[in-house]
This record gives structure tokens, C-alpha cells and sequence, in this order.
């Protein structure tokens, strides 16, 4: 074939050339750039002032509480110094007697206007927390075990949200409940021959210690299991899986792993449930006896039915509202307590923590 029956090859098509950058149109581009840049450094600037207004605000505000707390506490500490915290002596080393005097005015026979006792007071609040923590702690443990490594996922998907609803009653509603179940049903368990025993000392009724710490138990209870139980379900599947690989049993995995890694959150949840139990007053007021009384180890079974009035409760019934007056020094002396109470509690809990995060999950 001749090359004449060939037609003639295509050149290709040329490249186009990028037109040439506009410097005009680049320095436009940088400006708006540089703009947003801008806009966001300064929204982000507003955004932390604001931010770290709101903190510094509410730091002062907490230091004007405690401040306020502290001045109005001092006439009560100075008049009675150290002896404030021990117990007193006679008819008038009774709280009642002390709380009526600053009432009235009127000083007690050989002692200030400011004469103030608080041990009934402290001992009934250590007795009805401790009891009540004590027992919440072993109750919520094995509960917040059964929901997260027993209970089917139906169930709980039902008993998580009770769990946190239960959680934010109101402690009223709790002390209605154990002033209206509870506390008949333990007035019912003081035999006569019992009440005859210490009625020249205390009058005995379902309005007692007993009472006070089986509400506060159940009121603390669900925050408890909510804490421990995030804690638990927060442990690392293959932590368990791993000891179960090694041979371990079940049980023996839940305590040397998914316990011990919860240790921080158990910690913290004790710590919290307790400055709750130590602060709460209505629902004390209400079940436990309204009754300064420092119940007595050594009268045996019976000083379960004995009636207590925490310091939290002490301020709820007896305080007038007036920080200026006698009994406004001592509530805001029994209020001094509580506030360094819960400090202490939370600062022994951050030192408690500290070694026990390295293997495991805080919060």
C-alpha cells in the first residue's frame, strides 16, 4: 500500500497556559483570609474573657460565702474556744436548754449568751453518715456489679434511668416516705419494757437513729450505684477479656480487675455521698427525732432507737434567719463545720485517689 492511502497524523492538541496569577486578585485573597483569621482570633479571645469571668465570678463568690460564714461564726468559736466542739455539763450542757437561752436573750446561770455544746449534735451526724455510707457502700457496689456485668441489656435499659431518677428526688420526699412508712414500722420493734428502761433519760419512738440512717441509706444509695456503676461499665473489655483468657473465673475477674480499676470512682462516689448524708437537713429534721440527744454506745441495742438532730438539721429548726443575733452565731458556727468538714472529706478523697489512678478508671 502506498503511503498515500495513509492520511496525514494529527499533531496534538496544544496546552493551554494558565493565564498569569492577578496580584490583585492574590491580595485579595490573603486580605479576606487574614480577615476570618482575625475575626475568630477575636471571638475566641471574647469567648475565653467571658469564660474566665464566669470562673474568677464564681471563685469570689464561694470565697464571699466562706468569708461571710467565717465572720459571723467567730463571736460563737471565740466565747466558747475548743470546748464549743466537746459536751456539756448538767441541765444546761443540754442543746435545747442553750438554743432556747440565745432565743431569749437570757444567759444561762454562769455562762455567756454565746454558752454553746455541740457534741450531742456532731455525734448524731458522724453516727447517722457513717451508718448510713457504710451500708450504701456494700448495697451499691453489688448492685452497680449486677448492671453492668450480670443484668441483661433489657433490663438495664429499665433500671439505669430509675437508677438516676431515684437519684435526683428530693431528700423531702424521702423523709416524707420514712416518716410515714419507716418509722411506724420501727416504733412497733420498741418493746415497752425498752422505753420504760430510758424514759427518766429520753422518751424512745420511731423517730430515731435508726430511722434516720435507713432513709439516709436509701436517699444516697442510687448516686452510689450511678457513680460505681459509669465506673464499671467504663473498664476496658479486653482487661477482662484477658483475665478470663489466663484462666480466671468470672468472679474473680470482677474483683482483681474491674473492681480494682473502679477504685478512683468508688472513692469519689463515697467522698460525694458523704458530704451529701453530712449536709442534709430537711429529711433529718423530719425522721430523725428533732432531738439533740448523744445516743449511748453502751445501752446496747437501744441506742439504735434513740433520737439525734445532726448539725445540718440543728440549723434548719433552729435558725431564725437573722446572722446577727446569738443563735445566728452559732448557726453560722455549726455551718463553719460543715463547710470544713466537706473540705477535709475531699481533700483526704483527691490524696486517697492519687496512687490508685495509675491502674485505674477515675472520675
Amino acid at each position: 500500500m502506498s503511503a498515500e492511502a495513509y492520511p496525514p497524523a494529527i499533531p496534538p492538541a496544544a496546552t493551554p497556559k494558565a493565564a498569569p496569577p492577578n496580584p490583585m486578585e492574590a491580595r485579595q485573597r490573603h486580605a479576606a483570609q487574614l480577615a476570618t483569621h482575625l475575626k475568630e482570633a477575636a471571638r475566641d479571645r471574647r469567648v475565653e474573657f467571658a469564660l474566665g469571668t464566669l470562673a474568677a465570678g464564681a471563685l469570689a463568690l464561694i470565697a464571699a460565702m466562706l468569708v461571710t460564714v467565717l465572720v459571723n461564726a467567730w463571736p460563737s468559736f471565740s466565747t466558747n474556744g475548743l470546748a464549743w466542739f466537746g459536751p456539756g455539763s448538767g441541765a444546761n450542757g443540754d442543746p435545747v436548754v442553750q438554743f432556747r437561752a440565745m432565743q431569749t436573750g437570757t444567759a444561762l446561770p454562769g455562762h455567756p449568751l454565746l454558752y454553746f455544746r455541740a457534741w450531742p449534735l456532731i455525734w448524731g451526724t458522724l453516727l447517722s453518715t457513717f451508718g448510713a455510707v457504710a451500708i450504701a457502700l456494700v448495697v451499691s457496689t453489688f448492685a452497680a456489679i449486677f448492671l453492668a456485668e450480670f443484668a441483661p441489656a433489657p433490663v438495664r435499659r429499665v433500671l439505669e434511668p430509675v437508677v438516676r431518677l431515684l437519684a435526683g428526688v428530693p431528700s423531702v420526699i424521702y423523709g416524707l416516705v420514712g416518716l410515714l412508712l419507716i418509722a411506724p414500722w420501727v416504733d412497733g420493734l420498741i418493746s415497752t419494757p425498752r422505753k420504760e428502761s430510758v424514759q427518766y433519760v429520753v422518751q424512745l419512738n420511731g423517730s430515731c437513729l435508726l430511722t434516720a440512717t435507713l432513709v439516709l441509706t436509701v436517699m444516697i444509695v442510687p448516686t452510689m450505684i450511678t457513680l460505681t456503676y459509669g465506673a464499671l461499665a467504663a473498664v476496658p473489655p479486653a482487661w477482662r477479656e484477658g483475665s478470663v483468657a489466663l484462666g480466671v473465673n468470672r468472679w474473680r475477674t470482677i474483683q482483681r480487675v474491674s473492681l480494682r480499676a473502679a477504685r478512683p470512682a468508688i472513692v469519689s462516689a463515697m467522698v460525694f455521698s458523704t458530704a451529701r448524708a453530712v449536709g442534709e437537713a430537711i429529711m433529718l429534721a423530719m425522721v430523725g427525732g428533732g432531738r439533740p440527744f448523744a445516743p449511748n454506745l453502751l445501752d446496747g441495742l437501744t441506742v439504735f432507737y434513740e433520737p439525734i438532730q445532726p448539725l445540718a438539721a440543728s440549723i434548719a429548726k433552729e435558725f431564725g434567719g437573722n446572722p446577727n443575733t446569738p443563735i445566728g452565731h452559732t448557726a453560722s458556727a455549726i455551718g463553719a463545720v460543715l463547710l470544713f468538714s466537706v473540705a477535709l472529706l475531699s481533700l483526704a478523697a483527691w490524696a486517697v485517689r492519687q496512687p490508685l489512678k495509675r491502674y485505674g478508671i477515675g472520675i
